[in-house]
């Protein structure tokens, strides 16, 4: 858990936070106690804080928002990604796939344990999470909704299909307009490039 970064006058002070402060789920399967073994867990409320809300003309850079989870963000990027953590390896080991070969589908048929057990396991902790299925569905409602008012619904695509199963969500085969309307939250440059000498702590 990384501690709070603040900056305040061009200089910024770290703040530890307790191990208590952040409620973390442990990660379980309904039917593989190996992957229960891993001792995987995480945090149990997504918070964005390194994105600008741009409103009335005005950028406001620090604005912080949080919701709540879809499974996919946890089990089939944060958790499954090369990039990122990787598991995928000691998920299939756990379920006793065959991983000699990629025609097995051993990736396939882990990522999707995966993300049963991220959802069995916030479900068992009693916390707030979406699948890809029922976000999708309440996506394509709210397009019809706003046809009948005579609006267009905008969507980038490629973030509103899911990273798993896409083609089985209604939102495949659609096509949305992309156009970034205001208000909204934008990526900004992180602070660190714009005043790194305010960082020492993070070095060159």
């Amino acid at each position: 858990m990384l501690p709070l970064a603040i900056e305040t006058q061009g200089q910024v002070t770290l703040f530890e936070l307790p191990a208590d402060a952040v409620y973390e789920v442990p990660i379980t399967h309904p039917d593989c106690p190996g992957l229960g073994a891993l001792g995987l867990r995480w945090h149990a409320l997504p918070v964005i804080s390194n994105m600008t809300l741009e409103v009335a003309g005005q950028a406001f850079a620090c604005a912080p928002f949080n919701g709540w989870y879809l499974q996919t963000e946890i089990a089939a990027r944060n958790l499954a990604d090369e990039g990122r953590y990787n598991l995928l390896p000691a998920v299939a080991q756990a379920l006793g796939l065959d991983t000699s070969r990629r025609r097995s589908l051993w990736l396939d048929r882990a990522l999707v344990e995966l993300n049963v057990a991220v959802l069995h396991s916030f479900d068992a902790a009693g916390v707030r999470i979406a699948d890809h299925h029922s976000v999708t569905r309440q996506f394509q409602h709210f397009v019809e909704l706003e046809a009948q008012a005579g609006r267009t619904a905008t969507g980038r695509w490629s973030w509103l299909i899911p990273p798993l199963s896409p083609a089985t969500t209604p939102v495949w085969h659609e096509q949305y307009d992309d156009t970034e309307l205001k208000p909204n939250f934008v990526v900004q440059r992180p602070a660190w490039r714009e005043q790194r000498s305010a960082c020492p702590f993070l070095g060159k």
